[in-house]
């Protein structure tokens, strides 16, 4: 996937992306970068970026792990959603994740954790003269989000919502260790839709990252 070029070290090169903003790098250095979503330039993301007006608002917590991981699908989910924020960690200071499970205004939203259901965990019931949900999201393994549960009791302690009979996933670029599993972008966009009520609005993105793992699968097969 790297692009490599010949001459000088001190030599530099403009090179674009899909995003249309030129970097400047060393023609010593083998790959460009986008400077829009910070992937190689040949794996540029912005193409498939699909503005889409969430109306549940999304918080994910993203494993330290999946920063860097080329085949994760939150840096897309984030290039398109209107309404959300990404926190990165592993176990966070109790004050600053309940500042990121209240958001911006205290009280406005019920924080609400998409994860499978448990004896002792609470169940999310929407109540329609309550505040409105606010979607809270692991990002990481199956095995890496049962330890940020367990380190980080406040998310233990959210109200659990639960896919209703989702699709297949279509994450063929990485392997599902249960049957079942979706990507994160999969997940939040059905999860949304269930919220919303409203699964047509999250059909172009779903239909983007179909594309974005169509692409994936290129580069492998091209590598192979």
């Amino acid at each position: 996937m790297a692009t490599q070029d010949g001459g000088s070290s001190r030599a530099t090169s403009a090179r674009h992306c899909t995003h249309g903003k030129p970097i400047k790098v060393p023609f010593a250095v083998t790959r460009a970068t986008c400077a829009h979503c910070l992937r190689p330039a040949r794996a540029c993301l912005c193409g498939w970026a699909t503005p889409t007006a969430n109306r549940v608002e999304v918080l994910l917590l993203q494993h330290p792990l999946e920063t860097g991981h080329a085949k994760n699908s939150l840096t897309l989910l984030r290039l398109s959603l209107a309404r959300h924020a990404v926190a990165i960690g592993e176990a966070f200071a109790p004050a600053l994740l309940q500042q990121l499970l209240d958001g911006p205004e205290p009280g406005k939203t019920q924080p609400v954790l998409l994860y499978p259901g448990a004896p002792d965990a609470p169940t999310f019931l929407p109540d329609p003269h309550g505040p409105p949900p606010r979607l809270v999201v692991l990002d990481a393994t199956w095995r890496k989000s049962r330890k940020m549960l367990a380190l980080n009791p406040a998310l233990q302690a959210l109200p659990r919502l639960s896919l209703s009979a989702p699709p297949p996933s279509q994450y063929l670029i990485r392997k599902a260790h249960k049957p079942g599993q979706l990507s994160t972008l999969e997940a939040v966009c059905h999860a949304l839709a269930q919220l919303e009520g409203d699964a047509a609005r999250y059909r172009p993105l779903l239909q983007a990252f179909d594309g974005f793992v169509a692409q994936q699968m290129a580069f492998r097969d091209t590598a192979d």
